[in-house]
């Protein structure tokens, strides 16, 4: 079954008439991953299926002149310490070589685990591995699709500034050929007022089969509605000639605010 941005809206509308009867929720809060190519090495809160729902844009990329496309991530902790995850891109309009085409991206499944819980300064240190169920009919952007990835993530607050830094290790095929891509993300937020926060990011990653390097500078901001509903914008911009020079993209992410188990 393929999650999309409708189903995960259609959901969130069923819910709420059933979550204004969990008092004892009341309090739980979103973790959002998006809209930073980095993740945080913290979970979401135990038992609660989260969603990150988004559009994309981008222009002027390698494999193609531009592409919007939706993007879809759910996530559940099944305890404090492992995250189970699932990706897709399940619709992507592109225009190629000046023809139009409409398509899906790719879609993988995954897991996170925490490794060392800190608190403040000190990091929260995890790891996730991914696998790819398909790969998609749409060109890539200038990262790719990996086969397979093994990320480590680390997380902390200094000094009233939040950090999440990943080193990824991606499997990268093409035409039966596989190559290693290796990646860092470090972004930075910081509170703007009760409810905003804005955050820049640097990433980069290798491009095994152009002989090349993808680098971007992201900048974005976010609003948190309520606890478990938050909102996003920004954009990229791409810093060399095989990036793509320009992404724009919004969205959210809502955690459904009733536990799926009962507390034991």
């Amino acid at each position: 079954m393929r999650w999309t941005a409708v189903s995960a809206i259609v959901f969130l509308l069923w819910a709420q008439p059933a979550c204004a009867q969990q008092a004892g929720d009341a309090d739980i809060a979103a973790n959002p991953g998006r809209p930073t190519v980095s993740t945080p090495a913290t979970l979401t809160p135990t038992g609660y299926l989260q969603f990150e729902t988004g559009v994309l844009g981008a222009a002027d990329s390698p494999e193609l002149a531009s592409q919007v496309g939706l993007n879809e991530v759910v996530k559940l902790s099944v305890t404090s310490r492992i995250e189970l995850l699932f990706s897709s891109n399940p619709y992507a309009h592109c225009h190629t070589g000046g023809k139009p085409a409409d398509g899906t991206g790719g879609e993988s499944v995954g897991a996170q685990v925490v490794l060392l819980k800190g608190e403040g300064a000190r990091p929260t240190l995890a790891a996730s591995y991914f696998r790819s169920l398909y790969g998609g009919g749409v060109p890539d952007l200038d990262i790719g699709s990996a086969h397979q990835s093994l990320v480590l993530l680390a997380s902390a607050d200094v000094k009233g500034f939040h950090y999440d830094a990943n080193v990824l290790f991606n499997e990268m095929a093409q035409g039966g050929v596989h190559r290693v891509q290796f990646g860092q993300t470090l972004s930075i937020s910081h509170a703007a007022g009760r409810r905003w926060t804005i955050a820049g990011e640097l990433w980069h990653f290798t491009q095994p089969f152009l002989r090349g390097h993808a680098v971007g500078n992201l900048w974005a901001v976010s609003y948190a509605a309520r606890s478990n509903l938050v909102l996003d914008a920004g954009f990229n911009r791409g810093l060399t000639t095989t990036s793509t020079h320009w992404e724009a993209f919004a969205g959210f992410t809502y955690l459904l605010p009733h536990r799926l188990w009962k507390r034991r």
